[in-house]
């Protein structure tokens, strides 16, 4: 966990420090879609994500949301989700929190 945490940390870092160019056709999800991807991979390294969606937000109030990414992740020949549900504030755009939860597909 203290190794994610420092990844994740680092990744941060270094998206927040990069010079920032206005991009109308990004959304604003999308640097915490690359977090989430980069938490998975460091999650399940060796195993392959065949698949990552972007499910939706949820309004928190307070300028603050919830953004939910699904992932496809094949381990052992087994294939199951994992749900990364990302809280960030939209005003100084940090994050907030970030959970992992596995669903095992039936």
């Amino acid at each position: 966990m203290k190794k994610l945490l420092m990844l994740v940390m680092g990744f941060m870092i270094l998206t927040q420090s990069a010079p920032s160019a206005p991009l109308a056709a990004t959304p604003d999800y999308e640097k915490y879609g690359k977090i989430a991807i980069t938490v998975v991979q460091a999650d399940y390294p060796g195993d392959d994500v065949t698949d990552y969606q972007y499910k939706g937000r949820k309004n928190l109030g307070n300028k603050q949301v919830e953004d939910d990414f699904v992932f496809v992740v094949v381990e052992n020949g087994k294939e199951f989700n994992v749900i990364v549900t990302v809280q960030h504030d939209l005003e100084n755009k940090k994050l907030l929190s970030l959970k992992v939860m596995e669903q095992k597909r039936k």
